[in-house]
């Protein structure tokens, strides 16, 4: 018991550390202005309704700006600005594997968060919200003449945590899940594909300050 009990007092102390309370952590009226860098991973499926086949997009990493306003100590609203670009094919079709390019996406994301403990130095939120996700083609595939992608509404579900490392500085880890599809209309729509999920998970790291 006694060998135990030269640990325990130490870990006593760091959990206190890290949970007890500090005021002014997060409170209503604050504006968290986050840079994170994110993993922006899709999960593309869907189908062409003449060569069939299955469409496939690549991932991204890119820098994020977000925006986090608390209504109150606990309710906050994000915003998450981003642009990302993705390289575009159906493959397996019955005409081979077609190449459509590059297409850039304009994914902001909104989302209302409930922070469990907004005192503390570790503060772990969860959020849902909508997002409207903008597509231009950035260019066109061997494999086709055009390509044109349509902008779609969609949800998103979300879980985070706040390191705080003083009164205006944090640290920050953030996921997303992001449900979204679009329509894609190969050569004039001659070839298309409907309501193809793109549903990406976004993984965040990055540091926040407070005004």
């Amino acid at each position: 018991m006694a060998v135990y009990g030269k640990f325990l007092g130490p870990i006593l102390a760091f959990v206190l550390f890290l949970w007890v309370p500090v005021a002014q952590a997060k409170d209503a009226g604050d504006l968290l202005v986050r840079l994170r860098g994110v993993a922006f991973l899709t999960n593309t499926s869907g189908t062409t309704d003449v060569l069939a086949g299955d469409a496939d997009t690549t991932d991204d990493h890119v820098p994020e700006l977000d925006f986090t306003y608390f209504f109150t100590a606990n309710i906050a609203a994000e915003l998450i600005l981003a642009t990302t670009k993705h390289s575009v094919e159906v493959r397996n079709s019955t005409a081979g594997d077609l190449a459509l390019g590059t297409v850039r996406l304009v994914p902001p994301v909104l989302t209302l968060q409930y922070h469990f403990l907004p005192k503390a130095k570790w503060s772990p939120y969860l959020g849902a919200g909508v997002n409207y996700v903008f597509a231009e083609k950035e260019s066109t595939g061997s494999s086709v003449a055009s390509v044109k992608y349509s902008n779609e509404f969609g949800y998103a579900l979300q879980a985070g945590v706040d390191y705080r490392l003083d009164d205006k500085w944090s640290l920050n880890l953030d996921i997303k899940k992001v449900f979204v599809h679009t329509d894609i209309r190969v050569n004039g729509g001659t070839i298309r594909a409907d309501d193809t999920d793109l549903d990406p998970l976004i993984i965040g790291i990055g540091i926040g300050y407070k005004f």
